[in-house]
């Protein structure tokens, strides 16, 4: 008589959204989100067991409301708003598992339930979590004009008519509009790879803390992948060899951390 198999250890979940044939090479189920991808780097980083659910947009809010998960933002008129990513973690307790909205709010909780092979190293957390702003709210502004209306053309068909009257900008424009927009980009690499260049002098001038990855380099790399994964011809060519392919280095860098589970 067979022993009976002992329980498998419960693993977290990671609620992703999917992207449709990103690449003719790659399974149609392949992350893409730049916020998800901060989540995905902590975890290979920290070497959890988890899993990925994915949940294309239409579903999302139904979705994390039948799981309990909070909403990522409340609108000025109270209409609440669910966004990805979300994790449940029932490794403390099976029963009632922590379910969590919001990157940032995410990130802070995996660093502190799991404290080993830290993305924030001492005294670093309030200076990474300004840069960590400061890649979200300045440095990738000059890409969404360009990258959204790429992303929304490599979403499944679900998910592309859920965004009614949503009209791609970046589809019919010019040559030379193109190029301007990238040019803005460019701008934005070019500072911050001028802020990158001060580490040189006592580190590693590729990474955000001088020596090792940390949050700040995978909030950064979420940006690259996004770029890499949805315009890998006219975007990641492009922006892999610039500064002098310190973003190809930096990729290569976070490229041990890039499991897709």
């Amino acid at each position: 008589m067979s022993r009976p198999r002992a329980p498998s250890p419960p693993v977290i979940t990671l609620y992703d959204v999917p992207g449709s044939a990103l690449q003719p090479y790659a399974p149609n189920m392949q992350p893409w989100a730049p916020n998800i991808w901060r989540i995905r780097f902590i975890l290979n980083f920290k070497r959890l067991r988890y899993r990925t659910v994915w949940v294309e947009f239409p579903d999302v809010e139904r979705t994390l409301r039948a799981i309990g998960a909070p909403p990522s933002a409340v609108r000025p008129d109270g209409r609440e708003v669910y966004t990805l990513p979300v994790i449940v973690d029932p490794t403390a307790n099976p029963s009632h598992p922590v379910v969590l909205s919001n990157t940032n709010t995410i990130a802070e909780y995996l660093e502190t339930r799991y404290p080993a092979r830290a993305v924030y190293p001492e005294g670093s957390r309030a200076m990474q979590t300004l840069f960590v702003h400061y890649i979200q709210e300045v440095f990738s502004r000059p890409l969404l004009p360009i990258m959204i209306p790429i992303s929304h053309e490599r979403l499944p068909a679900r998910s592309q008519a859920h965004f009614r009257g949503y009209a791609p900008s970046g589809s019919g424009s010019s040559s030379a509009s193109r190029e301007a927009a990238w040019a803005a980009v460019r701008t934005e690499f070019d500072f911050l790879a001028g802020v990158l260049d001060k580490n040189a002098g006592d580190g590693d001038a590729v990474v955000a803390q001088g020596h090792e990855v940390t949050y700040a380099d995978f909030a950064l790399c979420a940006v690259l992948v996004w770029i890499e994964r949805v315009a890998p011809h006219d975007g990641w060519a492009r922006v892999r060899m610039w500064n002098g392919g310190r973003w190809a280095r930096l990729w290569e860098r976070c490229l041990p951390y890039m499991d897709e589970l």
